[in-house]
This record gives structure tokens, sequence and C-alpha cells, in this order.
């Protein structure tokens, strides 16, 4: 068996090269830098006990102070390859400054996290439906137009989940065309309630105003509703309108797509059921923007495709509303007498968003058909305006708006659509 090699000679063991044995380092102070670490062993012989062969450990990189400095921002960002951050790792536990700085660019890593509400998003309900229902559709399906009513009523819901007894107390203004009325959150549901029964009574359900004489008007429904939930409990009020709204939604539901024409009865107009819907989830949506606006609580517009159903009821509603003004003599743009069927003077709507469209307006007549030929005018208007417009919420003198054409026109539309509001 051979010694070891004297003066730094290079031994052999059986033809193979031994490790070089490291020598003493010299100190710091001597040398003036650090000494270079030991190169690391080869593979070991195999040992002629028979026991099986260490696997080879990876070598790391060779990177030098300042190379693994310049990598501390991606490693506190967790953007290095696997060999990088492993060299910086190592790194840290040898040198301070990198180590102290590795310690403040984590802190300011934590720092760029945007901030999550803990509240929870009010359309997680409406979108975990549509993701199961997607997956396998109900075996008995909420008509289509009764959607957007479902998820406004749930959204309101899930927001009144989240106030307490303070915030029931809390004057809510409410505003239409024609007047403003404040009332605490217990009144704007005993309002809803009151209004949705209309709806319910069409469909056979009970009236929430209890039995016998009831008044019909929206607004002396109200004034009655109002005066029944004032000593009653917060809890007790948002279970009754709760409970009526989803027991319109599951009859509709039951009854099917067919009853989309059944009249609903408000005295003043009549509206076939699926565009009452339709409109109660208008006012549930902008009633609760009321309640949030009271509260100075963030509240979303509804879903794209509620939203476009929205304002093409409102869009519909137009040449009737602007022959009201014009039997009242409220109307700029001079009459003309055109026959149901035949082609009168129009207005091009653009309503921009994505919920928003395009609509002729017929001018002359509700009967009168709106020919692209005959269109006078043209107004581009944002959908979140066009929405409070329509809610009595904007004045049509300051709503913004890209128009040209006949003015006249132009201020027929927009006033017939701010008298489309009522309470």
């Amino acid at each position: 068996m051979n010694g070891p090699a004297q003066n730094g000679g290079t031994p052999s063991h059986g033809g193979a090269p031994l490790p070089r044995v490291p020598q003493p380092r010299e100190a710091a102070d001597d040398a003036g830098t650090l000494p270079a670490l030991p190169e690391r062993p080869g593979p070991p012989h195999p040992p002629e006990s028979g026991m099986p062969e260490l696997p080879e450990l990876p070598e790391l990189p060779a990177y030098d102070h300042n190379t693994l400095r310049s990598l501390l921002g991606a490693w506190a960002l967790t953007a290095c390859s696997h060999d990088e951050a492993a060299a910086v790792e190592v790194h840290l536990t040898d040198c301070a400054s990198c180590a102290e700085e590795a310690l403040r660019l984590r802190d300011a890593v934590g720092l760029l996290h945007q901030e999550e509400s803990l509240d929870l998003d009010p359309l997680l309900r409406a979108r975990v439906l549509e993701n199961c229902l997607g997956r396998r559709p109900a075996r008995i399906p909420v008509p289509e137009w009764a959607a957007p009513y479902d998820a406004e009523a749930a959204r309101l819901d899930a927001f009144l989940g989240d106030l307490g007894e303070p915030e029931w107390n809390m004057p809510v203004k409410l505003l239409w065309a024609r007047g403003e009325r404040v009332l605490t959150l217990r009144g704007v549901l005993a309002h809803l309630g009151a209004v949705d029964g209309i709806v319910a009574i069409s469909l056979g359900l009970d009236d929430p105003l209890g039995t016998g004489p009831q008044p019909r008007t929206t607004m002396d429904r109200t004034d009655l509703a109002i005066d029944l939930c004032k000593e009653l409990p917060p809890v007790f009020v948002r279970n009754k309108w709760r409970g009526q709204s989803r027991n319109i939604v599951r009859t509709l539901s039951f009854a099917g797509s067919g009853t989309g024409g059944l009249p609903v009865d408000y005295v003043d107009f009549t509206l076939p059921v699926r565009d009452a819907l339709i409109d109660r989830a208008f006012e549930c949506w902008i009633h609760a923007e009321d309640i949030a606006n009271a509260l100075d609580y963030p509240y979303k517009p509804p879903a794209p495709r509620h939203l476009n159903r929205m304002i093409d009821l409102a869009a519909r509603m137009l040449p009737t509303a602007i022959a009201e003004r014009r039997r009242a003599g409220l109307a700029a743009s001079a009459a003309r007498l055109v026959a149901a069927g035949a082609p009168g003077r129009a207005l091009h709507l653009h309503v921009e968003g994505a919920g928003g469209g395009r609509w002729n307006i017929s001018l002359d007549s509700p009967g009168a058909v709106a020919s692209e030929d005959n269109i006078v005018a043209e107004i581009a208007v944002d959908q979140l305006d066009f929405c409070q417009l329509a809610a009595g919420h904007l004045a049509p003198e300051r709503i913004a708006t890209g128009a040209y054409g006949d003015q006249a026109a132009i201020r027929d539309v927009l006033f017939a659509a701010a008298s489309l509001s009522r309470l």
C-alpha cells in the first residue's frame, strides 16, 4: 500500500488519483482576502465492504459576491431558477450584508401584495350557481327573463346580511323624476315588498299586505306597508321580503316561460309579467344603490346581460312615454300623425358599455315603425348614465351625451326617459 505523497506529489491507488488533502489555510489577516474553499472531492472509490455507493452531490454554480447580490431581488420575488436560489441561500449564511438586504427585500415584496377586502363578492352566489348549472342544467330552470330579478334580489339580500341594527335606522333618500322621499332601511324593504306584491297577486300568491280590501297604487301600497313594518324587527322585514321574492321566482320557474305574457296591473299602466320582472329587477338594483350610498358602501351594477335587458325595456317604453308627454303638452317636437304600422320619424339611441346596445326610438307614435330612412337625430350615452336617468337620479339637462340632429327630438327622448321613474 502506497504512503502519502511527499512535496505535493500525486499518489495513485490502483491507477486512479486520490482527492487532494487541503493544506492548512492562511489567516485572513495574513492573506488580505478570505482563503479559497477547498475543492470538492471527486467520486469515492467503490468500498471494499460491498456497501452501495452514495449518490454524487450536485455542484452549485460558481457565482461571485456581486452576482449573488444582484440576484437578491429576483430571489425575494421567487423568480430565480432552482440553482440560483440554492446558491443565494448558501451565500446568505456567510454574508451578513446580503442577508440584511434579503430580509429588507422580502419585507418590501410583502408590501407589494394588494390588500383584499374581507367582504364576499355580492356576485359570488350568482357565479357559483351559474357554474353549477353550466355543469348540470337545473331540472326546473328559472325563465331567462326572470333571472335578473332573481340575481338582484339575491345581491341585495347578501348586502343586507352584512348590516347591523344601527344601519337599519339610518335615513335612505329615494329619488324619482317627480319627487323624493326619505325612509329607513326597513321602509325601503317595505316599499320593495309592497310593489313586488302586485306581481305576486297576478301569479295567484298572497298579498303581503294581508287580506281584505287593499290600496292598488304603488304609493298607497307603500304607505300601508311602511305603517305595518315600522314596529317589526329588521330580521322579520328582511325575511318577509326575501320569502316573497323567492316565491315569485319559484312560481314562475314551475309555471314555465309560457307565463311571460300574463298581465301585471299597476293601475297607471300594465306590463306582461316578463317585463314586470325586469322592471322589478331594475328597481331592486336602484334601491340597493340608494341604501349603499346612504352607508358610503360600494355597490356594483348588474351583470352586463341583465343590465342589457333593463336598458332594452326602458328603450321599448320610450315611444309610449313620448306620446304621453305630447298629450300633456310637454313635448318639444311637432306632432305628426302616422298610422300604426307605417314608417315614422325615429331617433337612434346608442347606449355604450357591455350592457348597452342600439335602438331606434319611434317619435311620432308608439305604433309607428322606427324607420332607418327617417332617423332625424342620434344620441350616444353611457349605460350607467342612461340607467340613472331612467331612475330619476340624473336630470336630463345634466346627462353627458353625444348628440346631433333634431334638438327637439333629442329633448323629448331624454325627458321621456326620466319620466319612466316612479316610487
